[in-house]
C-alpha cells in the first residue's frame, strides 16, 4: 500500500520511519517532507496548505491512506478535504480538530462533562480580561485561544509578566488571530504528563506515557518552545496515575465528543499535570502526535503501526492488540541558536555520519540539502537524537553520547533530559 505522510518536521520523521518498517508499505511519499525524510521517503514539494495539490496527488499516484501530522491543516478540514474525494486519511476532522484549535471549546466541553482540569475565564475582550487578570494573583497562565505553533501559553510567574502577554495575545496580536479569544487559567503545581492515545470513537488505546521538556534551557528556564527533549517510560510515576488520567480524562473526552456528535478519529494526545496528591488534571488536548514525544513512543511500539492506522480508518481498533517493549526511550532536540527567537538558517551540520545507528535514531525535524548535497539547517529544532536503552539512564547516555558527534554553528541542547526519572527512581 502506498502512504503519504503529510508534514515534515521531526514528528513526521519518526511516523516515516516506522512505516517504512511495515512490510505492508508501498511507496511512502512526504509532503513537504525534510532533508531526513528524504533517505527512506520520496519527498513531495507541496505545503501542508495545499490541500487541493495534496488531494490530486493522492488520486494521481492512487495512494492508499493518508497520515496528517501538523495541528494546522486539521484545524482548517484537511481530513475533511480528503473524505470528500473518498481518500483513507488517518487524522480527526475539522469539528473534532476543533479540540485543539480552539481552547475555550477544549475547557468548556471538560467543564460541562466534569472532566478534570483547572479553573478558568474565557475573554474577547481585552479590557474586561485585563479588568480579571487584575483581580487574581500570580502565578498563573494565559493562553491565546487559537493555534500558536506551541508557543501561545504563558506561565505568569509575576502579575507584569502576565499583563504583558494578555497585551501581547490580544493587543499586539502576536500571534494573529489565534489570540482573539484568551483563557485565562488557574496554575497548576506539579510534574507534567503526556499520554498520547489511539482513539476511534469512543475505543482508546492508550499509548506508552512520555514526559516533554517545553522551557528551552536546562532547569525549565527560559521562554517555552515546541520542545527540548523527552523521554518515555516514566518510571517515577506510578502506574495506577496512568490508569486514572485514562480512566477519568482521556476515555470521558472521547465519549463526550462522541455525545457531541464530534467523534475523534486519530490521535488524541492528552497534556496532563500530577498534582502534588498524585491525581492528574488536563492542561490541554492537542488533535496529533506530539512532537517529540512522538520520537520516543513510536520507537517503543512493537505492533505494526499501519495496522494500527488502518484500523482506526476503518473502525475496527476494538479488535486488535497492541504491544509496547519495555525498552526506554530518551530524545535531545539539537536546536539552532537563538531559538524559540529568531535564529538563522543553512548552516553545514556535521557528524551525522559519525553516529552509531545501534545506539540512537536521529529524526531530522529543520534540516534541509544544500547545492552541495550537504545537510544543513532550515529550522529552530535541527535534529531529535534518540538513545534506546534498557533503563532511562541507559537510553540518556546514548542520546547524549551520539548527540555531541553532531555539530552545527551555534547549536544548543537542554542536558538535563530525563534527570528527573534519574533522581526519582534513584539512579
Amino acid at each position: 500500500m502506498d502512504i503519504l505522510v503529510i508534514g515534515g518536521g521531526g514528528r513526521e520523521h519518526a511516523i516515516v520511519w516506522a512505516l517504512h518498517k511495515s512490510p505492508k508499505a508501498g511507496r511512502i511519499y512526504c509532503a513537504p517532507g525534510n532533508a531526513g525524510i528524504g533517505q527512506i521517503a520520496e519527498c513531495v514539494p507541496i505545503q501542508v496548505n495545499e490541500f487541493d495539490k495534496l488531494t490530486d496527488f493522492a488520486l494521481t499516484k492512487e495512494v492508499g491512506l493518508v497520515v496528517v501530522g501538523p495541528d494546522d491543516p486539521l484545524a482548517d478540514g484537511i481530513v475533511d478535504a480528503f473524505e470528500a474525494k473518498n481518500i483513507p486519511v488517518f487524522g480527526p476532522n475539522r469539528k473534532a480538530a476543533e479540540i485543539e484549535g480552539s481552547k475555550t471549546f477544549m475547557k468548556d466541553l471538560l467543564h460541562k462533562y466534569n472532566i478534570p482540569t483547572a479553573a478558568y475565564r474565557k475573554f474577547d475582550n481585552y479590557e474586561e480580561a485585563s479588568a480579571y487578570l487584575q483581580s487574581q494573583q500570580a502565578p498563573i497562565v494565559i493562553k491565546a485561544d487559537g493555534l500558536a505553533a506551541g508557543k501561545g501559553v504563558t506561565v505568569a510567574f509575576t502579575m507584569e509578566e502576565a499583563e504583558k502577554a494578555l497585551h501581547d495575545i490580544m493587543v499586539a496580536k502576536v500571534f494573529g488571530e489565534s489570540g482573539t479569544q484568551v483563557v485565562i487559567e488557574q496554575f497548576l503545581q506539579g510534574q507534567e504528563m503526556s499520554i498520547l492515545s489511539f482513539v476511534d470513537g469512543e475505543t482508546v488505546r492508550p499509548m506508552a506515557a512520555a514526559q516533554d521538556h517545553k522551557p528551552v534551557f536546562d532547569g525549565d528556564k527560559g521562554p517555552n518552545t515546541g520542545g527540548m527533549g523527552t523521554y518515555s517510560p516514566l518510571p517515577h510515576v506510578d502506574p495506577a496515575i496512568i490508569e486514572a488520567a485514562v480512566e477519568n480524562i482521556i476515555k470521558p473526552t472521547a465519549k463526550a465528543m462522541v455525545a457531541e456528535g464530534r467523534p475523534f478519529r486519530g490521535v488524541l494526545f492528552a497534556g496532563l499535570m500530577i498534582q502534588p496528591d498524585g491525581t492528574p488534571t488536563t492542561i490541554e488536548f492537542n488533535a496529533r502526535f506530539g512532537d517529540p514525544e512522538t520520537q520516543v513512543v513510536l520507537p517503543r511500539l512493537k505492533t505494526d503501526l499501519l495496522d494500527i492506522f488502518l484500523a482506526v480508518v476503518n473502525g475496527t481498533l476494538a479488535d486488535i492488540d497492541i504491544e509496547w517493549t519495555d525498552e526506554a526511550a530518551v530524545c535531545v532536540v539539537l536546536a539552532s541558536g537563538g531559538y524559540p527567537a529568531s535564529y538563522p538558517k543553512g548552516l553545514p551540520i556535521q557528524g551525522l555520519d559519525q553516529v552509531n545507528a545501534a545506539d540512537a535514531l536521529v529524526f531530522h525535524a529543520g534540516t534541509a540539502k544544500n547545492e552541495q548535497g550537504e545537510f544543513v539547517t532550515s529550522g529552530g529544532r535541527v535534529l531529535g537524537v534518540v538513545g534506546l536503552g534498557a533503563d532511562i539512564a541507559e537510553a540518556r547516555a546514548k542520546a547524549y553520547a551520539q548527540a555531541e558527534k553532531i555539530t552545527f554553528e551555534g547549536k544548543q541542547n537542554r542536558t538535563d533530559i530525563a534527570a528527573k526519572a534519574l533522581v526519582k527512581s534513584g539512579k
